[in-house]
């Protein structure tokens, strides 16, 4: 079972560099997108054999998630059933027979930390809403959680320490996630491996430079560890400053 994540930001603009390309090539069970920043009736995306499922931001041109997936979910929910956390579509889950499949766009603390109070309101309530679907099933879940964990997720951590997605803060909150029973797959297969990033600022040739951060992942409930088979963070593909995280499952 192959399943993707993206954050293509902007969907139409990737749509532009490549997106049905990869898409139709990926052949995956389930492929997520995160800032796709388009409002209902924007765009015709075309992906026969899927069903589609968005999740749009009140603001225009926004945030935004959607998923495709070959088979049909028992049921779909949009935002975690809390208000102040749904306005932004940042959520989208989809009941199986055997797992709860979650799509994530984490929101950013931005310049001089300005949401990090309202961030860590948003990770606590995001993980009591991961262990409550558990409660009935399994859980895999991905998407831009807009955090590198450790030093080696990044390509500068020292001088990173108090910009937004390198916070003592954020970081404490993927560690409370992790003791919580999930596991970061990625670092599953590759605890200790280093310059494998998601995300590359359009700034300073960044991604040229490989001058990047990882902040795209793949988390599942400590239950279905016997089920990973490997993940991959698929750095070669272009159309958005980040590129896709895969998964896959037996």
């Amino acid at each position: 079972m192959k399943l993707i994540s993206w954050n293509v930001n902007g969907l139409r603009a990737c749509v532009q560099k490549g997106f049905a390309d990869f898409f139709k090539e990926a052949d995956a069970d389930i492929f997520c997108v995160q800032e796709t920043k388009l409002q209902e009736g924007q765009i015709d995306l075309e992906t026969p054999g899927y069903h589609q499922y968005w999740n749009y931001a009140v603001k225009k041109g926004y945030s935004g998630t959607a998923v495709f997936t070959k088979e049909e979910p028992l049921s779909v929910s949009y935002g975690i059933g809390m208000e102040e956390h749904d306005q932004e579509g940042r959520v989208i889950t989809l009941e199986y027979p055997k797992f709860y499949f979650v799509t994530v766009y984490t929101p950013n603390s931005q310049n001089e930390l300005a949401r990090l109070p309202y961030r860590m309101q948003w990770e606590t309530d995001f993980l009591a809403y991961l262990k409550k679907l558990e409660e009935k099933k399994p859980v895999i879940f991905c998407g831009d959680l807009n955090v590198a964990h450790r030093e080696i997720d990044l390509k500068n951590p020292k001088t990173n320490r108090k910009n937004a997605g390198f916070t003592d803060e954020e970081r404490q909150k993927f560690t409370e996630l992790l003791e919580a029973g999930f596991i970061d797959t990625f670092r599953y297969f590759y605890p200790e491996k280093e310059g494998i990033y998601s995300w590359w600022s359009y700034r300073f040739k960044a991604r040229e430079k490989n001058a990047g951060w990882r902040i795209d992942y793949f988390c599942v409930s400590k239950c279905l560890e016997d089920r990973l088979e490997d993940a991959k963070i698929l750095t070669d593909v272009m159309g958005s400053d980040h590129c896709p995280v895969e998964l896959d499952l037996k």
